[in-house]
């Protein structure tokens, strides 16, 4: 019966273990078939199949009706054997009945079969060449982001609108098993997206050490695939990504309308559910709400969990600011600190910034922090935040110009006079708050994310066709920022 085996080896093969038995070194005949049925992979799998995995298939060997063939990794031999061995195998036996068995093993810059004569330059350009490129794939492993200290399990507050994704973070660190995959988290700017993904990292370096963990932004995922593609070097891209037990990505909004890098992820994505690894991803937006990305891959995203980190609450402010009062040691009235939670209602990174501006200035004028200097110092963010549009507002203002009722915004009523208006009020709500698209239709009598996604399309599109419908967003978005 026919065999196919695999084992990783040094920069030696079985030839050099049994001197003397010229069976282990690849007759004339041999090294023709192995020509010919190379040849014949492209044509069997494909162009691209070919060029990414089993060109670098190198022969190696021959003895006792086992042909042993070389791959430069460990991963492209582990794919070769679960994707393409079979096939190769029976292509081999097709042309020479007495090979039994393929072993596919792992050799890094060995000499190889070659009837290719080669003079001695040549060949230590070969070295040099390789040794360049184990260089470069050592440099190219280094691809994880640091993991900021500041933000762990410990330092994280829960509160009901981060709960959710609390406990699924907490779940894929205590699990031996991936208990969902991905875990999709998504909301706006600052409110513990990327706390909870670097609390993982954390998490995982503490209690499973031996597990190999990546996390990048997207930005950075498409910048090393970029230079994989330039340094034709995707094999080492591919290996590094695919062989992780945990792999984070953070803002994949970033990859919207990047095409080439989707494929590649989408790719990757697939690869790692096959084996079982788990996968965290982070956005700005729900996966049904990416438009930039192919339908597919928004798909795949929302296979698993998807955990909404919703904005903040008072309580959740108020809890975030005393755990990081008690942490820095700082002496904070809690009044200022009710007062920073009752004012600064943006997100969590800003809140924490506004916290470190009066430490500073208190620290550097040897001023005690009051309800008045912190007034005083922050009055810039203050203004903003006082300067702040609601959607109460934006209903309030588009009831007043359609001379509609405010009950209408949240009724069931299609009727198009109040359902038009409605749809405007929405893209408004869209366009001038950092309210994510559940939250909008919450406000809107608790309508679904998708008949708010709806609105704004319909609205934008009405604004390039109905030259009064442009004027009558213009005309409330000037009541509203004026």
């Amino acid at each position: 019966m026919s065999e196919i085996s695999g084992k990783a080896s040094a920069a030696t093969t079985k030839k050099s273990t049994a001197k003397g038995d010229s069976s282990f070194t690849p007759t004339p005949e041999i090294l023709s078939l192995w020509k010919e049925i190379h040849g014949n992979l492209r044509n069997e799998f494909g162009e691209a199949v070919f060029r990414s995995w089993l060109k670098p298939l190198t022969l190696q060997a021959c003895y006792h009706g086992t042909l042993e063939v070389s791959v430069p990794t460990r991963f492209m031999r582990d794919w070769i054997q679960t994707h393409y061995a079979t096939r190769i195998l029976e292509m081999c036996a097709t042309v020479n009945a007495e090979i039994k068995r393929l072993e596919i093993v792992v050799v890094q810059n060995a000499a190889i079969f070659d009837d290719t004569p080669k003079t001695q330059d040549t060949k230590q350009k070969v070295i040099r060449k390789a040794n360049q490129n184990e260089k470069a794939a050592e440099a190219s492993l280094d691809v994880t982001s640091p993991f900021d200290p500041r933000f762990s399990f410990d330092t994280f507050v829960i509160g009901k609108p981060n709960a959710l994704a609390h406990a699924a973070a907490q779940r894929i660190v205590e699990s031996q098993n991936v208990p969902f995959n991905p875990l999709f988290l998504y909301g706006g700017v600052g409110l513990g997206k990327t706390h909870v993904m670097h609390a993982i990292g954390w998490a995982m370096k503490k209690q499973w050490p031996e597990k190999k963990v990546i996390y990048l932004s997207a930005e950075k995922f498409m910048y090393q695939f970029v230079r994989a593609l330039r340094s034709k070097d995707t094999m080492m891209f591919k290996e590094t990504f695919r062989s992780v037990d945990i792999l984070m990505i953070d803002d994949i909004q970033f990859m919207s309308g990047k095409e080439a890098t989707q494929e590649e992820f989408f790719h990757t994505f697939n690869a790692l559910v096959d084996q079982n690894k788990q996968i965290v991803i982070s956005a700005d937006k729900a996966p049904s709400d990416l438009l930039g990305l192919e339908e597919r891959l928004r798909s795949r995203l929302a296979w698993g969990l998807v955990a909404d980190i919703h904005p903040s609450t008072y309580e959740l402010r108020l809890g975030i600011l005393q755990s990081k009062r008690s942490l820095l040691q700082a002496d904070i009235p809690d009044a200022v600190l009710e007062f920073l939670a009752l004012k600064v209602t943006s997100n969590i990174r800003e809140l924490e910034g506004a916290l470190n501006r009066i430490i500073a200035h208190a620290d550097v004028t040897k001023q005690l922090v009051t309800l008045e200097t912190t007034q005083d110092v922050l009055q810039d963010l203050l203004r903003s935040h006082d300067r702040r549009i609601t959607i109460d507002e934006i209903q309030r203002k588009v009831a007043e110009h359609y001379n509609i009722r405010m009950t209408d915004m949240h009724s069931a009523r299609r009727a198009r006079n109040v359902a038009r208006p409605r749809q405007v009020a929405m893209y408004l709500a869209k366009q001038l708050t950092a309210r994510s698209l559940p939250e909008i239709g919450r406000k809107f009598g608790g309508r679904d994310h998708t008949t708010v996604m709806h609105a704004v399309r319909k609205i934008d599109e009405l604004m390039n066709e109905d030259p009064q419908i442009a004027q009558d967003v213009e005309i409330v978005r000037r009541a509203l920022t004026g």
